[in-house]
């Protein structure tokens, strides 16, 4: 029996990817460095991207990516624009059937919070975990394994929805059925889902 859902942030509850490649783009531009289309580092953590862009020099790439956090500060993600509207909808119907409602994205934690807090939906989430609060990131089970010991739930009694073939694989990895969100945009491949879902409230349909 499902006790509870954990969600992945980043292309399921809020559309930020294309902005993530959008910001980190403008800025590599300026150091004649390129990523390329950006869609291999959909799903991906900060560390994985900069070892993949930088990788054969590791002075400059501490520096470029301290340098490039800055501009979090000056071009801030604007969750309210890029928010899935069937966010707190979906958490209320969770709650009201009983279940228990976790995050777990790679997303730094105060990112986390600002998308809660834009959904208005903080006294609805039992649990939230950033990647940054993990030794090893996404696609090891890691980051679900807390999520889950943190909400005392089991890989048989929840379910975990993602976007991503790294985070779908990184619950798959941590014994969980994975809800796989079509994106609105691009192609992903998401084969190894449980399931692949049309929009997120469909994720009612297997609670």
């Amino acid at each position: 029996m499902i006790q509870g859902v954990i969600f992945d942030m980043d292309g399921v509850l809020v559309d930020t990817e294309t902005f993530y490649t959008e910001r980190r783009g403008i800025f590599l531009a300026k150091h004649g460095i390129s990523q390329g289309d950006g869609s291999q580092f959909v799903g991906s953590n900060e560390k994985a991207i900069w070892e993949a862009l930088v990788p054969d020099d590791e002075i400059l790439r501490e520096k470029l990516k301290l340098e490039y956090r800055k501009t979090w500060t000056e071009d801030p993600i604007p969750f309210g624009k890029l928010l899935n509207p069937q966010v707190k909808m979906v958490f209320q119907a969770l709650k009201e059937k009983g279940l228990k409602v976790g995050i777990a994205s790679s997303s730094v934690g105060y990112e986390i919070e600002n998308m809660m807090k834009a959904a208005k939906v903080e006294e609805l989430v039992d649990f939230y975990i950033s990647g940054v609060d993990c030794e090893q990131h996404k696609p090891n089970p890691e980051i679900y394994q807390k999520a889950m010991a943190a909400l005392n739930l089991h890989p048989e009694t929840a379910i975990a929805v993602e976007d991503s073939p790294t985070g779908i694989s990184a619950a798959l990895n941590a014994g969980l059925k994975v809800y796989a969100l079509k994106p609105k945009k691009g192609v992903l491949n998401q084969k190894a889902a449980t399931e692949i879902i049309e929009e997120l409230k469909d994720v009612l349909k297997y609670v």
